[in-house]
C-alpha cells in the first residue's frame, strides 16, 4: 500500500458521520478522501458481481437503495467467506488482497469509490477473477454444519 493507503479501514462496514438535516431535506457525507473514480452500479434481482480480488485497487461503496450480501476473505484463503448483509445507507469497504463477492437478492443501487481508474484494461488487468463462487462455499460450509 502506498503513503495515502496507510488510513485506510480494517472492517467491512464503516460508520457514516450523522447527517446534516434542516427544512431542505438531508446531506449524508459519505467519503472524506481522494478517489480515482466514482462508478454507480445498477444490479438485478438475483445476480451476483465481482468474485475476483485486486491486487493494488481498493473501494468503498455505499449502497443507495436495495441491499445485498457481501462475502470476502483473505486471498487464498481455504477459510469460509463471512458474509455481511449490507442495506440502503451503509457504507462498505474492500482492501487490495480480499476476495469479495456481491449478491443482490433485489434489484440494488450503489456507488463505488475507487483508488484507481477504472479504464477497462487497467481494471482487468488489476483484478484476478476467483474459480469458485464465495456464495457457493458460504452455502455449502452451512449446509454440513
Amino acid at each position: 500500500m502506498d503513503q495515502l493507503d496507510s488510513d485506510l479501514p480494517r472492517s467491512t462496514l464503516i460508520p457514516l458521520d450523522s447527517p446534516f438535516i434542516d427544512a431542505r431535506g438531508v446531506i449524508q457525507n459519505v467519503l472524506h478522501r481522494p478517489v480515482g473514480s466514482v462508478v454507480v452500479i445498477t444490479s438485478a434481482s438475483g445476480t451476483t458481481r465481482a468474485s475476483h480480488w485486486h491486487k493494488k485497487d481498493w473501494h468503498f461503496c455505499y449502497v443507495m437503495e436495495g441491499h445485498l450480501e457481501y462475502f470476502e476473505r483473505e486471498v487464498n484463503s481455504i477459510a469460509t467467506p463471512r458474509c455481511t448483509v449490507v442495506k440502503a445507507g451503509d457504507l462498505f469497504f474492500t482492501p487490495p488482497h480480499m476476495e469479495h463477492e456481491m449478491y443482490f437478492p433485489v434489484e440494488t443501487t450503489f456507488l463505488t469509490l475507487a483508488n484507481l481508474h477504472r479504464e477497462p484494461a487497467d481494471y482487468e488487468a488489476d483484478l484476478v477473477r476467483l474459480p469458485t463462487k464465495l456464495r457457493d462455499v458460504y452455502a455449502e460450509v452451512k449446509r454440513a454444519k
